[in-house]
C-alpha cells in the first residue's frame, strides 16, 4: 500500500531577481511501513524535499498525495491537524520547550488533541527509550542524546502514520547517534509507522529499505 506519492515536484526560489531551482521534476512513491532515506551532498535539495513532502512547505509545481489525498493546495487549517495527528517530525535541533519537563514535552502534541491517554502514552514512550528516570527533568538537565530521544517520543506520541526526520543524529556523537537511530527504528516498527529520513551518513542509508539519492535537485 502506497502512503505517500509525489508527482513532478519542482521548487524554485527567487534570489536577487534570479530563479534558483532547488527541486527539479522529482517523482516518487513510498510504501506504508517502509524506512526511506533521502541522501545527497550538501545543497542537493534533501531538506527541501522533506519539508515539501510533509506539507511544511509547498512546491512551486507538482502534486503531493498522502493516503491518496492531495495536500498540495490544502489550507493551513486543513494541514495543521494533519501534521499533529498523521505526521510526526524529528529535527537535527531538538526544539524542546525549555520550560517543560521531558514528560510534558512528549505529552504536548497529544494534549493538543485532547487525548485523555497523553500522560500514559508519554510515560510508555519514555520507558521504551530508557528515560523513565528523566521524566521530570527539564531539557537543560538532559544530554544531547537524551534530548533527541525525548524528541523521538514527542514525535511518536500521537502514533503518526508518517514520521519525517531531518538529520536526527547530526548533532550527536557516533555512540549517541547510533542509540538514537536504533530507537527511532524500534519506535517506527513498534507503531507500524513509515519513516522518511534525510541524512548524508552512508551507514544509516545502508539499513534503509529504500534510498532516494538527490543531486542538484534531481533524482539520480
Amino acid at each position: 500500500m502506497v502512503v505517500l506519492e509525489a508527482f513532478n515536484i519542482t521548487k524554485t526560489y527567487s534570489v536577487d531577481h534570479r530563479a534558483i531551482t532547488v527541486l527539479d521534476d522529482v517523482s516518487l512513491s513510498v510504501e506504508a511501513g517502509s524506512f526511506v532515506v533521502i541522501s545527497g551532498s550538501s545543497g542537493s535539495g534533501k531538506t527541501t524535499l522533506l519539508t515539501v513532502l510533509s506539507g511544511l512547505d509547498r512546491p512551486t509545481s507538482g502534486r503531493i498525495l498522502i493516503n491518496g489525498r492531495d495536500i498540495t493546495e490544502a489550507s493551513e487549517e486543513t494541514l495543521a491537524p494533519m501534521r499533529n495527528k498523521t505526521i510526526g517530525f524529528v529535527f537535527q535541533s531538538f526544539h524542546l520547550v525549555p520550560s517543560m519537563t521531558a514528560l510534558e514535552n512528549i505529552m504536548f502534541p497529544a494534549e493538543l488533541q485532547r487525548n485523555a491517554q497523553a500522560e500514559e502514552r508519554a510515560r510508555h514512550l519514555l520507558q521504551q527509550v530508557g528515560l523513565t528516570d528523566r521524566a521530570d527533568n527539564l531539557p537543560s538537565q538532559l544530554s544531547g542524546g537524551e534530548k533527541q530521544r525525548v524528541a523521538l517520543c514527542r514525535a511518536m506520541v500521537n502514533r503518526p502514520e508518517l514520521l519525517f526526520a531531518d538529520e536526527p543524529t547530526g548533532n550527536l556523537d557516533s555512540r549517541n547517534g547510533q542509540i538514537v537511530l536504533e530507537q527511532l527504528i524500534d519506535l517506527k516498527n513498534a507503531h507500524a509507522a513509515t519513516l522518511i529520513l534525510v541524512t548524508h551518513n552512508p551507514d544509516i542509508a545502508r539499513v534503509a529499505d529504500t534510498v532516494i539519492r538527490l543531486e542538484d535537485g534531481r533524482l539520480k
